[in-house]
This record gives C-alpha cells, sequence and structure tokens, in this order.
C-alpha cells in the first residue's frame, strides 16, 4: 500500500514537472513521436500491401505460372536465336500444345497510363489497355460483374468489344450504365459488353482501371512497338506444379525452336517464387523503416538526457529539501526515472496513432487492406519504455547521489 502511495506521489511530481517545463518537454515527446510515427507509419503500410499481396497471390493459387520474355539481355547473345519478346505466334502455339489439365491464357500490355473516352467524358491517364483472350480472367480469379465475358468468336473475329474495371466504368459512366457504350481509346473504338467487379491491388496491379480487348483487335496491334506477350497457366487441381511447369518450359522451348543446346530465352514464374521475392522486398523495406525509426528516436534519447540533465540541475534545491524530509535516494532515483518514462511513453502514444493512421492512409490510396499492427505496437511501446529508461538513467543516479546539505546551500 505505501509502494502505491509512494509511486502516486513520485507520478504527481513527474507530472507537474513536465507541467512545469513545457517548452523542453513538448519538444522531446514530438522527438519521439516522429521516430515512432516514421517506424509504425512505415510498418503499417508494409504489414498492409503485405497482407493484400498474399490475399492476390492465395486466390490465384500456389501452382500458378507465368511465361514472360526477358527483359534485359542474357549474357551469352550468340546462343539467342529469337528476338527477345513472346510473339502473338508463339503465344498462341503454346496455348494450342500445352497438354497438362489448365486454364491457359495469353495476354499482352498495349498501353499504361493512357485516357479513355466517351462522349464528353474523359478519364485521367491512369488506365491501361490490356489485349487478352478469353480466359484472362478465369486465369486472375477476376468475376464479371454485369454484362459478359469474351466469347472464342470474339477472339477470333477481333471483334470491337472491351470490358472495363470498375474504376474506370464509373469514371466515364457514373450513372451505372456502360454496357453498349462504345469507348475510344488510342485512337480506336470498342463497345463495352462487361464490367469487372472491383479488385483493389493485387500482385499484377489489379483490374480496376484496366480496359480488356481482345488481342486479335487492332487496338492491340497498334503502335511502333513489336507486342510482347505473356502466357498464364493455371494447373487444374490435383496437378503437381513442378511437373505442369517443366512441361511449359518444354512447351514454349518448342514453339521458340531452341536446340537443346540453346539456353532459355525466356522467364518462367511460378505464383510462390514471386511470393518469395515479394516477402524478401517487404523484409528489406522492413528492415529500412526500422533502422530510421531507430536512429530519430535515438536522436530523440540524446534529447531527453539532456533535458533531465538540466531539470536535474534546476531543481536541485528541491532534491535537497525532499531529502532533508526524509526522501530517500531510491525515492529520487525512482522520480526522475518516472518522469523520463512519462515523457517517453507520451510521445510513443501520440506517434502510434498517428503512424497508424498515416499508414492506413497510404495503404488506402494503395488499395490495401486496413490493418492494427499489434506486434509493432507492442514494440513501439517497449522500445519507448527502454529509451526512456536508458535516458533518464544517468541523470536519475546524479540526483539520487546529490548531498541534502549541498543542495540546500546551492540554493
Amino acid at each position: 500500500m505505501k509502494r502505491r502511495t509512494r509511486l502516486a506521489e513520485n507520478a504527481g511530481i513527474a507530472v507537474r514537472s513536465i507541467k512545469s517545463n513545457k517548452l523542453r518537454s513538448a519538444l522531446t515527446i514530438t522527438i519521439i513521436a516522429v521516430g515512432i510515427t516514421s517506424l509504425v507509419g512505415v510498418l503499417t503500410a508494409v504489414d498492409s500491401m503485405d497482407a493484400s499481396l498474399r490475399d492476390a497471390y492465395s486466390r490465384l493459387g500456389a501452382g500458378s505460372i507465368r511465361i514472360r520474355s526477358m527483359h534485359s539481355f542474357p549474357p551469352d547473345m550468340h546462343r539467342i536465336i529469337n528476338q527477345l519478346e513472346i510473339s502473338e505466334a508463339q503465344a498462341e502455339m503454346f496455348a494450342r500444345n500445352y497438354d497438362i489439365p489448365s486454364t491457359v491464357t495469353i495476354f499482352s500490355l498495349v498501353a499504361d497510363n493512357t485516357s479513355i473516352e466517351s462522349g464528353s467524358r474523359k478519364t485521367n491517364p491512369v488506365a491501361r489497355i490490356v489485349a487478352v483472350d478469353e480466359n484472362y480472367l478465369r486465369y486472375n480469379i477476376y468475376d464479371v460483374a454485369y454484362g459478359r465475358n469474351f466469347s472464342k468468336e470474339d477472339i477470333r473475329g477481333g471483334r470491337s468489344v472491351c470490358i472495363m474495371g470498375a474504376e474506370a466504368a464509373g469514371s466515364l459512366f457514373p450513372d451505372g450504365q456502360a454496357l453498349g457504350r462504345t469507348i475510344a481509346a488510342e485512337g480506336y473504338e470498342c463497345t463495352v459488353t462487361g464490367v469487372a467487379d472491383r479488385t483493389g491491388s493485387t500482385a499484377d496491379g489489379g483490374m480496376d482501371w484496366s480496359i480488356l480487348v481482345p488481342y486479335t483487335h487492332p487496338l492491340a496491334r497498334s503502335g511502333s512497338r513489336t507486342a510482347d506477350f505473356a502466357i498464364g497457366i493455371l494447373p487444374d487441381c490435383g496437378i503437381s506444379p513442378d511437373k505442369a511447369a517443366d512441361r511449359a518450359e518444354a512447351v514454349f522451348r518448342s514453339a521458340r525452336r531452341l536446340s537443346p543446346a540453346d539456353k532459355t530465352d525466356f522467364r518462367i514464374t511460378r505464383s510462390e517464387t514471386a511470393l518469395k521475392e515479394m516477402e524478401t522486398s517487404i523484409r528489406d523495406l522492413t528492415v529500412t523503416a526500422v533502422v530510421i525509426g531507430l536512429i530519430t528516436i535515438l536522436g530523440a534519447a540524446v534529447g531527453l538526457m539532456n533535458i533531465m540533465l538540466v531539470s536535474v540541475k534546476e531543481r536541485t534545491g528541491e532534491i535537497g529539501l525532499r531529502k532533508a524530509v526524509g526522501a530517500t535516494s531510491v525515492a529520487i532515483r525512482n522520480q526522475f526515472l518516472l518522469e523520463a518514462a512519462v515523457i517517453g511513453e507520451s510521445g510513443g502514444i501520440i506517434g502510434i496513432a498517428a503512424g497508424i493512421t498515416a499508414g492506413n492512409i497510404i495503404a488506402a490510396v494503395m488499395e490495401s487492406a486496413f490493418v492494427i499492427p499489434w506486434l509493432w505496437i507492442s514494440a513501439a511501446v517497449l522500445l519507448c519504455l527502454i529509451v526512456s529508461i536508458l535516458s533518464g538513467y544517468i541523470p536519475a543516479r546524479r540526483a539520487a547521489a546529490m548531498d541534502p546539505v549541498t543542495c540546500l546551500h546551492h540554493d
């Protein structure tokens, strides 16, 4: 009971001392809060992106496979007999010859960060146009909210039809009546036959601002650059991912007309491999955020120590008076440690609140999930307490060691 009363008295003295030095205390609290905000904010955003991307990969399936062209020149160019791009003919040949039970799609990015228009309305240059076949939505686990998917006849005939992402459709047709309307993109017109469900941020960027057209449509073959196709493979349930990937490589090597001596001039990526690469990137980002936050908090720790040393010097008379009326050295030391802890935890609480808010605002802009990083919150609270105790220890020990007679004489 006495210990609890003594702790309450020390807490009251600590709060009064902080209030009497508002400017210095506020400055230190702000520095600590900034450090914790940067730490918790970035880690909240990272956790949000991690959760969204994991959800996207789990929806896509652990065994999904993607074939892409090389994005840099291989070191042994004399063994390469093809252009680096994957041509439409090669992609079609693969789709015909791949004999593992799977959903196979071929697609190509036509334009990125472009505008689309309908009548007098025009979007900002944030849309992307993707040339696809009838299996693209199924491969990506995207659903059509209303309207229909492409048919084989749409693809064979290169019809002027398109499927819009939810954001793109909402921007051009706020009345929600997109079906049957005509849109223009990159100088070509097409009729909207479907609008996809909202997807948010996914592993491949999401569908919300995408415009899908048949890969046989003239729009897909417009522009001066050579079309570079990609191939997606989603093996049926029960199919070994290793078997599917090995067979995909063999079939596409044949489509590229590579001899056994030729090096593979394309990339095969499995979703679990991409997930591991993503985890590595997120881990690196987490380490960077922790280092930046710790550097900021280290600066705050130095500031807190200086403030406590100044406080000890200014309150020499008070320390002497308390010792003269019976306060022990332990009580004096605990008072100053408690004072440092209150300042540190105040900055920590403000920083945690600001960090969670900032991190989830970033996550909302990126259309990622809302998260509360309980692990990082606990770590931030503990970190603030440790930093506060360490910063306040030297000033507290100095105050506890003062001679009451000398202190009163100084006053």
